[in-house]
């Protein structure tokens, strides 16, 4: 394991947040199928690393009912699927980025994955390649903005300087997804938080 995991594995515990560190996206896949109960519903977060993880179709598998607005049923739109996903009783995303002293930083243009990572579920779950783990929160805005960002737009098909250029220009435009900033400095009250740190490029 590398030491840049540690590192941050230890620094997230110590402001409260529950980790789990694993060498492959197998691994921790396994871990979170052992540990949550197929009874409960899971609502999902446009997270690419869940998807390269394999947890929808892992979930649906063993009978676990799923909500997600990427793979939505006809006839439903995107905003009732989210709605839907911010009900679920368990929550799994993926961070944009987490600094080395044990900070979660998220950005969203619509906010529904944001206000999952606040309130409402018996657990969240954040699912964090070794990518997305960066020195401090200066360097976190930089990686989003810069790395995450502009590569979504583009796969999204937004019209945006950022799909364009390839990097943030701060822009105005209406299909920003810069919209909202969530920084997760402590574990808060009420829901559990549980942080996969995993060995592998995953995600944007």
């Amino acid at each position: 394991m590398q030491e840049k995991i540690l590192k941050t594995a230890a620094a997230l515990e110590r402001n409260g947040f529950t980790v789990k560190c694993f060498e492959t996206k197998e691994e921790a896949l396994k871990a979170f199928l052992e540990e949550t109960d197929p009874k409960d519903t899971v609502g999902i977060g446009g997270s690419i690393t869940a998807r390269e993880m394999g947890i929808p179709e892992a979930l649906a598998a063993r009978g676990t009912t799923v909500y997600q607005h990427w793979d939505r049923p006809e006839g439903k739109s995107v905003p009732e699927c989210q709605r839907e996903a911010m009900l679920a009783d368990l929550y799994v995303a993926s961070n944009n980025a987490v600094t080395e002293d044990g900070r979660m930083i998220n950005i969203d243009g619509t906010g529904n994955r944001l206000s999952s990572m606040l309130f409402g579920h018996k657990r969240l779950y954040l699912m964090t390649g070794i990518n997305k783990i960066v020195a401090n929160y200066e360097d976190g805005l930089i990686r989003i903005k810069n790395v995450a960002c502009p590569p979504n737009a583009q796969r999204l098909g937004k019209k945006t300087p950022c799909a364009e250029l390839g990097h943030c220009m701060n822009c105005d435009s209406p299909a920003r997804m810069c919209n909202a900033t969530l920084i997760l400095e402590r574990q808060i009250t009420g829901m559990p938080i549980t942080v996969y740190l995993i060995n592998e490029k995953l995600g944007k």
